[in-house]
């Protein structure tokens, strides 16, 4: 993780120049997740155990910089509702433009636009999950597990026009994580695990930029 994360600043470094000071950003996500529980007293009852098969959601966020901030909401469902996750996350994320930048015949210093673009990102914060359909506002009654964790993702995509996208995303997640309630303390490990998962996301991002 130390090296992408060093690989993922040195390439971003090297960006600066061209980078927004802000952007904002719509997602839709549809596809398929799976995890597991790895570790702990409460791997066989992790959440990431039963959350598996057809995955949607959506996220929100903003970028000043190379800084990323984002709420995420994710529902599984095979059929009936398996649960939903909900997380808080800030991090670093990377757009790489792919074609264009070809210069634009009698029109000086103007260049055409990025065909494309490839995501990296990395990111760490807090989650929570629930084994029904959420009933707002969320509250501590609905929240079954909960916990910390660190999420990798990859993304490549086409531009449909100057601030919308469609691609496939690729987040990967490790975390530890807690059964909600129970006598939840940081020293009572009976309730703690650890736990990996990871989707594959057809992407529907909407980014405005603000230069």
């Amino acid at each position: 993780m130390r090296s992408g994360l060093a690989s993922l600043l040195v390439v971003a470094g090297m960006g600066t120049a061209s980078a927004d000071v802000l952007s904002i950003r719509a997602e839709g996500h549809g596809g398929g997740a799976g995890g597991v529980g790895v570790a702990g007293d409460r791997k066989d009852q992790a959440f990431q155990n039963n959350a598996r098969g057809g995955a949607y959601g959506v996220l929100v966020g903003a970028e000043i910089l190379f800084v990323d901030a984002w709420v995420q909401h994710r529902q599984y469902n095979d059929g009936a509702l398996l649960g939903t996750w909900t997380q808080f996350m800030t991090g670093l994320d990377l757009d790489i433009p792919v074609g264009g930048g070809a210069p634009v015949p009698g029109k000086k210093g103007e260049k055409t636009k990025a065909k494309g673009y490839i995501e990296l990102g990395v990111g760490f914060g807090f989650g929570v999950g629930t084994d029904r359909q959420v009933d707002p506002p969320l509250n501590n009654e609905q929240v079954g597990d909960k916990g910390f964790l660190v999420e990798g993702k990859f993304g490549a995509g086409t531009n449909l026009g100057s601030a919308l996208s469609l691609g496939v995303l690729v987040p990967v997640t490790a975390g530890y994580y807690f059964i909600s309630g129970e006598g939840m303390t940081a020293n009572n490990t009976g309730t703690h695990y650890q736990a990996i998962e990871a989707a594959v996301l057809v992407n529907l991002r909407l980014k405005i930029k603000v230069k």
